[in-house]
C-alpha cells in the first residue's frame, strides 16, 4: 500500500478547539493574537520591515566609504542636517549609521525574525501541539518587541541624533552623554528598547522550552524530533542563560549614566575637565557584553542550521546524514559558546596566558561546527537533489557557514588576532557567518513554509533570480573586505582620504559599495514576490515537498488547534526519505511501522509488533 494514501485516523471527535477561530474579532485573530502562527507571522513582517530599514542604512554608509567625494546632498529630504553644508554625511552621523545598523540588523532582524518567526511557528506544529504553552505569554512576547521596536524607531529621529557608541555601546563613549551627541537621548532610548527586547526574548525561551518539553504529542520522544525543533530548544536555553547579562550590563550602564555610579568609568578627562568618577573598570562591560555577545551569534545562527537540516534533507530525498553527531554538534556549540567570550577582548589588556585559554576553547569550537557541515555535503552527496528555492537558499548558508568560518580560524588566535582586529577582516568574516548565513537560513525557512504559512506558493523563478543576485552579491562585498582587512585598513572611520596608505583601495571599496547596493537592490524581488504570493499566489498542495514531518499532515490552511481533530501520534523519525523497498520516497512521523512492512528494517519490525494504532484518548487533551 502506498503510504501517500495512509490518512490519520479521522473518526475522533473535534474538541472545543476547532471552532474559537470562528468567534474571534478581527483585532483577536491578527493583532492580539494568542495563536502562535500568528504570532509568528507577525515577527516575519516586523523582521522584514527592519530588514528593510537595517538594510538601508548600511547602503548609505557604503555609499560614504565607496564614493568620499560625492555629493550626498539629495539625501536631505531624508536626513535633513546630517547632511553637512558641503553636501557630505555628518562623521558622527556615521558612526550612528553604523551602530543602528548592528544592532537593528543582529537583534531586530535576525535573533527576532529566525527565533521569533520559526520557534513560534513550527515548535507546535512539529512536535505535534495545540498552540504554545502559554498563548497569553507568547502574545507577551511580540508586543514586549514591539514597543522596543517603536522605541529604537523613534531614536532614529531625534534631533541629536541615535545611539554612536558602536553596537557593542562600549563605555566608556556610551556612558557619557557629553561625549558625543549619540550618547545623549539616542542612546537612553537604545538601553530602554533593549530592555524591551530582553524582556520579550525571554518570554519567548520560556515559553518554547516548556512546550517542547511537555507538550510533545504520543511517540515524539526526544530521539524522533526533527533537529529543526532541537535546534530551536537549544537557542532557547541559550538565550535564557545569557540575555539576562546584558540586562545587567545595560542596568549598571544606566547607572553609570544617570545616577554618579562608576561600575565602567574610572579616572576620565572630557574637555580638560577632570570627572569625579574612579573605580571602575571598561573592561567589565565587555566582559558582560560578550557572555551575551558569543552566544547571540549562535542564537543567531542554530535556528538557520536547525531549519537547513530539515530542507536539505527534504529535497536531497535522503536521510540526514549522522542525526546524533548534528544533535551532539548543537549540543557542544551551545556549551562552548558560554566559555569563549573573550576571545573578542585579546586586544584589551587581557592577561596572555588567559588569552591562550580562550584561544583553545575557542579553536575547539571548530570542530562541532565542522561536523555540521560535513553531515550537510554527505547528506547532499549522492541525493536526488531537488533545487527548490529553500534548497539553494540553504546551500548557500554552508557554503557561507565554512568560507566564513575558515576566516574565524584566523580570527581566534590571539598573537594573529592582534593584527586583525578591528579591521575589516573581522567586519568580513562575521558578516559571512554570521550575518549571511542567518539571512540565508531565514530566506530558506520563508521560501519551504510559505505554504503552511499562508496556504499558497511563493513563485519560484522570482525565488531563483533572488537567490542568484544575493548569492553572488554577498560574496563581491564581503570577500574583498578580507584583503583590505588584511592590508590593515581599519573598522569604523568615517573617511580613509586622508591616508595616502589606503589610496590603493579606493576602486576596490568602490567595488563593495555598487555589489552592496546591487545585492540589497534585489531584496526587493523578494519583497514582491512574498506580498503578491500571499493574497495572488497559487493554492498550495497539502504536502508540496512531500516531507514527513507533522506540520504537513494539518489542513492546508491550520486554523486555531493546529489538528481539526485528534493529534496524530509519531512512530518514527522524521527523516525517513527514499527507504528501500518502500513504495513512496517519503513515509511520514506519523505512519505506523505496521502500515510499512515491505520497507521495515529489523529492529523496526520488533517495534511494529508492539505498536497500538488507535490514537490514545490523551492525545486530544495535549
Amino acid at each position: 500500500m502506498s503510504v501517500a494514501d495512509i490518512k490519520v485516523d479521522e473518526h475522533l471527535a473535534h474538541d472545543d478547539h476547532g471552532h474559537e477561530h470562528h468567534e474571534q474579532s478581527f483585532i483577536q485573530k491578527y493583532i492580539f493574537s494568542e495563536d502562535h502562527k500568528t504570532i509568528g507571522k507577525q515577527f516575519l513582517i516586523a523582521g522584514i520591515f527592519w530588514a528593510i530599514i537595517g538594510g538601508g542604512l548600511s547602503i548609505i554608509f557604503r555609499l560614504q566609504l565607496g564614493f568620499p567625494e560625492m555629493s550626498l546632498e539629495w539625501l536631505r529630504p531624508i536626513l535633513g542636517t546630517w547632511i553637512t553644508d558641503a553636501g557630505k554625511l555628518d562623521s558622527e552621523f556615521y558612526l550612528a549609521l553604523v551602530t543602528m545598523h548592528g544592532t537593528i540588523m543582529v537583534f531586530f532582524v535576525l535573533t527576532a525574525g529566525l527565533s521569533g518567526t520559526f520557534s513560534n511557528f513550527l515548535i507546535p506544529l512539529q512536535i505535534g501541539a495545540r498552540d504554545m504553552a502559554s498563548g497569553f505569554m507568547n502574545m507577551l512576547s511580540f508586543w514586549f518587541f514591539f514597543l522596543a521596536s517603536v522605541v529604537m524607531f523613534v531614536s532614529l529621529f531625534i534631533e541629536t541624533g541615535p545611539a554612536a557608541g558602536g553596537w557593542t555601546i562600549y563605555p566608556p563613549l556610551s556612558a557619557l552623554p557629553q561625549a558625543i551627541q549619540g550618547s545623549g537621548t539616542g542612546m537612553t532610548l537604545w538601553l530602554v528598547s533593549m530592555v524591551f527586547f530582553i524582556a520579550s526574548q525571554l518570554l519567548g525561551g520560556i515559553n518554547y522550552i516548556t512546550t517542547v518539553i511537555n507538550l510533545r504529542t504520543e511517540g515524539m520522544s526526544f530521539s524522533r524530533l526533527p533537529l529543526t525543533i532541537w535546534a530551536f530548544f537549544i537557542t532557547a536555553v541559550l538565550g535564557l542563560l545569557s540575555f539576562p547579562v546584558l540586562f545587567a550590563a545595560a542596568l549598571l550602564l544606566v547607572f553609570d549614566r544617570s545616577f554618579g555610579t562608576s561600575f565602567y568609568l574610572s579616572e576620565i578627562y572630557i574637555n580638560g575637565e577632570a570627572l569625579p568618577n574612579v573605580g571602575g573598570s571598561p573592561i567589565l562591560f565587555q566582559h558582560l557584553f560578550w557572555f551575551l555577545g558569543h552566544p547571540e551569534v549562535y542564537i543567531v545562527i542554530l535556528p538557520a542550521l536547525g531549519m537547513t537540516s530539515e530542507i536539505i534533507s527534504t529535497n536531497a530525498r535522503k536521510p540526514i546524514f549522522g542525526y546524533r553527531a548534528m544533535i551532539g554538534s548543537i549540543l557542544a556549540i551551545a556549551f562552548l559558546s558560554f566559555i569563549v567570550w573573550a576571545h573578542h577582548m585579546f586586544v584589551s589588556g587581557l592577561n596572555p596566558f588567559l588569552g591562550s585559554i580562550f584561544m583553545f576553547l575557542t579553536l575547539i569550537i571548530a570542530v562541532p561546527s565542522a561536523v555540521k557541515a560535513f553531515n550537510y555535503i554527505t547528506t547532499l552527496w549522492k541525493g536526488n537533489i531537488v533545487f527548490t528555492p529553500a534548497m539553494l537558499f540553504s546551500i548557500g548558508l554552508v557554503s557561507f557557514f565554512v568560507s566564513g568560518g575558515v576566516t574565524g580560524l584566523f580570527l581566534g588566535n590571539s598573537a594573529v588576532d592582534i593584527s586583525l582586529h578591528d579591521t575589516y577582516f573581522v567586519v568580513a568574516h562575521f558578516h559571512l557567518v554570521m550575518g549571511s548565513a542567518a539571512f540565508f537560513g531565514l530566506m530558506a525557512g520563508v521560501y519551504h513554509w510559505f505554504p503552511k504559512m499562508f496556504g499558497r506558493m511563493i513563485d519560484e523563478k522570482l525565488g531563483y533570480i533572488h537567490f542568484w543576485l544575493t548569492f553572488i552579491g554577498v560574496y563581491l562585498v564581503f570577500f574583498p573586505l578580507h584583503y583590505i582587512g588584511i592590508a590593515g585598513f581599519p573598522r569604523r572611520y568615517y573617511s580613509f582620504t586622508s591616508f595616502d596608505a589606503f589610496s590603493t583601495f579606493t576602486d576596490l571599496n568602490a567595488f563593495v559599495s555598487v555589489a552592496a547596493i546591487i545585492t540589497f537592490g534585489a531584496q526587493f524581488i523578494f519583497l514582491f514576490n512574498f506580498f503578491y504570493s500571499i493574497f495572488r499566489g497559487r493554492k498550495a498542495p497539502l504536502n508540496p515537498w512531500r516531507s514527513n514531518t507533522l506540520e504537513w499532515t494539518t489542513p492546508r490552511v491550520p486554523g486555531h488547534g493546529n489538528w481539526p481533530g485528534a493529534i496524530p501520534a509519531v512512530y518514527r523519525w522524521p527523516y525517513d526519505y527514499s527507504k528501500p523497498g518502500a513504495e513512496e520516497d517519503f513515509i511520514p512521523q506519523n505512519v505506523p511501522y505496521s502500515k510499512t512492512p515491505e520497507s521495515n528494517l529489523d529492529h523496526e519490525t520488533e517495534l511494529a509488533k508492539s505498536e497500538n494504532i488507535t490514537p490514545a484518548p490523551a492525545n486530544e487533551t495535549k
